[in-house]
């Protein structure tokens, strides 16, 4: 930011005849003396060092299109070094556009000899003058308004036609390749003259023109989905660029996306709650009771820079909200069902990872604790690529209702085994809106933010578990970049993590040992292509079972111990020891 003072100094030392009045510096114009005008205008330049577009001049003969100290100095053939903020090793920024050899001058001309009395009465009812028109060398095709798009070196190579009344109603005139790109840009001379200064960038060529007659630098693009087509380096010696578009929320959705790529140097200006949905600044200037210049002038002491952060009063909202939330619970995150599980953990929270040899009863285990959350109310949304739909929801229903699959199926149910079905098939109905299966082999993180949004807003509830069945089977573009895409997962699982509290129970493959199999003394080596697990999990778990998963069924007991390998908060060492209710799919904790 160039500092006020200097600015100050620069037009006293170059306007020695100035007088100031108030915070305006008022000296006879150069430029006019330099054009050898019979009557000089005044020059005016606000000095306001409070004001967003301090340093802005502009001759009351118009003998010269107004703008900042850069551009005055260019009109004077003021040497750079005397310039404030001037860098010598700048270059000036140039379009990606092949310019014809032929442009618009003479039909311009004809357009801007047929306005009359209406047409300077449809711009008469917005405020705009005769003056401006014709500065901006507006014309009438004998129906359609035309806009010239001026490029930096003086001539227009395109001119948008519309319909006074119904801007849905235009057409382009002159050369195709500049109707659009960055080459669509209304008045695009203003930006070499705001340099250093402030500028407006808005829709239409209407409100451009609005804003010119209010002294307001502005360009604009026609439509709003062709703002993202100014390229950031283009304004880039710009201080302050003011966002005005169209009240809707498809407009600000636009403008606030461009404003991510300009930075802080970007504005979005909010309307008055007189303007309603769909309207803009014409609307605004067609009505006597909103006294058009204080109401730009409010808007603009009411915007705001464009943040990548939210607001400390935001911040402030979400963590007491958070702390109220979570007043008066017996532990910070969810309740498993498992006694021993909740009181090592305190319960889940964040990104939970568990291991376990192959068959060892991993997806077995989640499953129970995500209908056991779901029980509580809680969405639970479950990514399988492991079981499918129907084997969670029978495995489900049987350790539910302690029937065996087989037993259900057969059917010739005793009284007391049908009353045990009922109930748990009343208990899986009433977990069903709170428990979603999803078997999509093309999931991606935006489809899950999808689906994270959508039962969120169906159950009313912001705690929220997230189940992958298996991290090594989620979807990668290339299966020879299985590592990185691991690592690309985790990282996307932390920022949805962090974006809607979040927590998440992920399955992963373990790496055998070097006898072939599992049985060593687990720790984060034993992941399977671990990558940045250690780095994301905030609990990294793995199930060891105390006997051989792929030996034949026996009447063993199936005893498994839950290992706490790393966490961020919790101790490392064994958690519990569970055992497998077989063939009920229910594990006890001992």
């Amino acid at each position: 930011m160039i500092p006020f003072e200097q600015i100050k100094a620069f037009y006293e030392a170059h306007l020695p005849e100035a007088t100031w009045k108030g915070a305006h510096l008022i000296a006879p114009c150069p430029i006019c003396n330099r054009q050898k005008k019979e009557k000089p205008g005044r020059l005016v330049v606000l000095l306001n060092p409070e004001s967003y577009f301090r340093g802005h001049f502009r001759c009351q003969n118009d003998c010269v299109p107004g703008g900042f100290h850069a551009h005055f100095a260019r009109m004077m053939d003021i040497t750079g070094h005397q310039v404030p903020g001037f860098d010598p090793d700048a270059d000036a920024y140039a379009l990606n556009q092949n310019y014809p050899s032929r442009h618009l001058g003479v039909e311009l001309d004809k357009f801007a000899a047929l306005m009359s009395a209406d047409q300077y009465g449809y711009f008469g009812q917005y405020g705009v003058s005769e003056n401006t028109l014709k500065q901006m060398r507006v014309g009438f095709n004998g129906r359609y308004l035309v806009y010239p798009y001026f490029q930096e070196s003086g001539f227009a190579y395109a001119a948008h036609c519309v319909l006074p009344g119904r801007e849905q109603d235009q057409f382009w005139h002159g050369d195709e390749s500049f109707f659009s790109g960055e080459a669509a840009v209304f008045n695009a001379r203003e930006i070499g003259r705001c340099e250093g200064g402030a500028l407006f960038i808005t829709t239409s060529e209407l409100n451009a023109l609005i804003l010119k007659e209010l002294g307001y630098p502005a360009i604009a693009v026609p439509s709003i989905d062709q703002i993202a087509n100014l390229r950031s380096e283009r304004l880039a010696r710009i201080a302050h660029l003011f966002l005005l578009v169209p009240n809707t929320p498809e407009a600000r959705l636009a403008a606030r996306e461009f404003a991510v790529v300009a930075g802080f140097k970007a504005r979005i200006l909010s309307w008055p709650g007189r303007i309603k949905r769909g309207e803009d600044l014409p609307h605004l200037a067609a009505d006597p009771a909103a006294e058009m210049p204080k109401a730009v002038q409010q808007m603009i002491r009411w915007s705001k820079a464009f943040s990548p952060f939210a607001s400390p009063e935001k911040e402030r909202e979400r963590f007491i909200s958070l702390l109220e939330k979570e007043s008066g619970k017996e532990m910070p995150g969810l309740a498993t069902g498992f006694e021993k599980m909740d009181r090592h953990l305190d319960g889940l929270r964040g990104i939970n990872i568990m291991g376990g040899p192959p068959k060892a009863g991993k997806s077995c285990f989640f499953m129970q604790i995500s209908s056991e959350v779901a029980r509580r109310s809680v969405p639970v949304i479950y990514y399988d690529f492991e079981n499918g739909r129907q084997k969670i929801y029978m495995r489900t229903l049987v350790r539910l209702s302690r029937l065996s699959e087989k037993r259900i199926r057969a059917g010739g149910l005793t009284g007391e085994e049908k009353q045990s079905l009922d109930k748990a098939l009343g208990e899986f109905q009433t977990l069903l809106p709170c428990f979603r299966v999803v078997n999509d082999r093309q999931l991606t993180p935006d489809t899950m933010r999808r689906h994270i949004d959508f039962i969120r807003h169906e159950t009313r509830k912001d705690d929220l578990l997230i189940v992958v069945d298996s991290l090594h089977k989620l979807p990668f573009k290339d299966l020879t970049e299985r590592r990185t895409g691991i690592d690309s997962w985790l990282r996307q699982l932390e920022a949805i993590r962090d974006e809607y509290n979040a927590c998440f129970l992920v399955i992963s493959e373990l790496t055998r040992g070097k006898g072939g199999g599992y049985g060593e003394k687990p720790d984060l080596s034993s992941f399977k292509e671990s990558g940045d697990i250690e780095y994301s999990a905030d609990n990294a778990l793995i199930l060891m079972p105390d006997w051989d998963p792929m030996a034949p069924v026996t009447t063993q007991a199936r005893k498994s111990i839950l290992w706490m390998v790393a966490s961020r908060e919790s101790s490392p060492g064994p958690v519990a020891q569970y055992e497998l209710d077989f063939p009920y799919w229910r594990f006890k904790e001992v």
